[in-house]
């Protein structure tokens, strides 16, 4: 479980292909505090420490989990959010997120508005009743919330600002229009539409 509050900006080092994907990623973290088998959101993904040594740790992804996420993107030199997982007691500063991501988006708009970064990201239309005006959306791991929702036939756009701290201290400092992103909605919408469908 993690919250969406971004705590290092990482980079991949490398990627190589086993049995699954192994993905290693340099970090700032203070790596004799992270277990093997600790649980760190790699741009929105619940991933797995399988290997760690000071100043990175190493991951392994499924086909799966690269045909469902924008990770298939990656390679060495890619930024990526990352957050450590919640423990009790810490400052619930964001949203409940759970690193299971629902769909890719991508980036259609970076506009500067005020100082601000407009953001805008393309999402399939079926999916856009999971994201509302004002609530919160978690976009390449990080809790964001939604200005406003334009829906389309085939795909909604949702606009989002990035504050200036938030440009500083994440991934999208790195990113441009076209960029696939990893799509978590709120875990709320998606129990309340699940309920709908089955009321």
């Amino acid at each position: 479980m993690f919250t969406g509050i971004i705590t290092d900006v990482g980079k991949v080092a490398s990627t190589e292909r086993t049995l699954d994907t192994r993905v290693v990623i340099e970090t700032s973290y203070d790596i004799a505090t992270v277990a093997i088998g600790a649980s760190i959101c790699c741009n929105g993904v619940c991933l797995t420490v399988v290997d760690k040594a000071d100043g990175w740790f190493a991951a392994d992804v499924s086909d799966e989990t690269l045909k469902v996420t924008a990770m298939g993107d990656w390679a060495a030199g890619t930024l990526v959010n990352l957050e450590r997982s919640l423990k009790i007691g810490d400052e619930l500063g964001g949203h409940i997120v759970t690193g299971h991501v629902d769909c890719v988006g991508r980036i259609v708009t970076f506009d500067t508005v005020a100082g601000s970064m407009l953001l805008k990201v393309e999402v399939p239309a079926e999916l856009s009743g999971l994201v509302a005006k004002k609530g919160s959306i978690c976009v390449d791991g990080t809790s964001l919330t939604v200005n406003d929702v334009e829906d389309g036939s085939d795909t909604s756009i949702v606009s989002i600002n990035l504050v200036p701290h938030t440009w500083d201290n994440t991934r999208f400092r790195d990113s441009i229009v076209g960029d696939k992103v990893n799509i978590e909605f709120d875990v709320l919408a998606r129990y309340v539409a699940r309920l709908q469908v089955r009321g």
